[in-house]
């Protein structure tokens, strides 16, 4: 395989979002058969999602997402697979695990499973420069419209909300997930596509979701998206 032959995205995620790891999942999967570059970059919902007159994440000394990004940001500028290792196991650890790596003593441990110094946590919260690096991502996809993750960025600067999915398709369906996805990214001004969910999906969703939901330590406000 040639650099020629590689597809290189961008893949904004925040570590809070139960559809954004689904996802994260599914394009590992993809990458193992198709040759495909991630770029881990970052958006904040709790920054989207922000009600007027709270404070901004940057604000706090900690604050869920965002910090959680911050460690991420800063594995990054060493380590692109650092940062996606990183980002795989809190993942797993809040969505499969019901654990809560958004605490930061919880963040240093996964640092160590990994085998990474769990002082970084601690570094990253030092280094004010971390915010710039998660802003930054976030308002690269705010600038196009963005209103949440998973946000895919195709070559040509094309935004591609989603695909958003639960739980992640593997085998031959994570790959024809995979072909539709770059043909929606191909077709100009399309917008959407979307399934209508019964009271039945609601109910599958709830059920993939459950160990996120044992795990959070706080209440999932959404703006409607645009």
């Amino acid at each position: 395989m040639t650099d020629a032959d590689c597809v290189a995205i961008a893949f904004h995620f925040d570590v809070m979002c139960p559809w954004a790891y689904q996802t994260s999942k599914w394009i590992r999967t993809v990458r193992e058969s198709v040759p495909l570059h991630i770029d881990w970059r970052f958006f904040s919902l709790e920054e989207i999602n922000r009600e007027e007159g709270k404070k901004h994440p940057w604000e706090r000394e900690w604050s869920y997402g965002w910090s959680m990004m911050r460690v991420a940001a800063m594995l990054r500028r060493s380590s692109m697979s650092d940062c996606d290792r990183f980002y795989e196991a809190a993942g797993k650890a809040l969505h499969e695990e019901s654990r809560k790596p958004h605490r930061p003593e919880v963040a240093a441990e996964i640092c160590a499973d990994l085998g990474l110094d769990p002082a970084v946590v601690q570094a990253a919260i030092e280094d004010p420069s971390t915010h710039d690096e998660v802003k930054a991502d976030h308002d690269v996809v705010v600038a196009h419209g963005g209103f949440g993750v998973p946000t895919l960025v195709f070559p040509g600067d094309r935004h591609v909300y989603g695909p958003v999915v639960a739980p992640a398709p593997t085998g031959r369906e994570a790959i024809d997930l995979w072909e539709l996805t770059v043909a929606y990214s191909k077709v100009p001004h399309l917008y959407e596509l979307k399934t209508p969910k019964s009271d039945a999906d609601l109910v599958h969703i709830a059920t993939v979701f459950r160990p996120y939901l044992e795990a959070r330590d706080w209440q999932s406000k959404e703006k409607p998206a645009p």
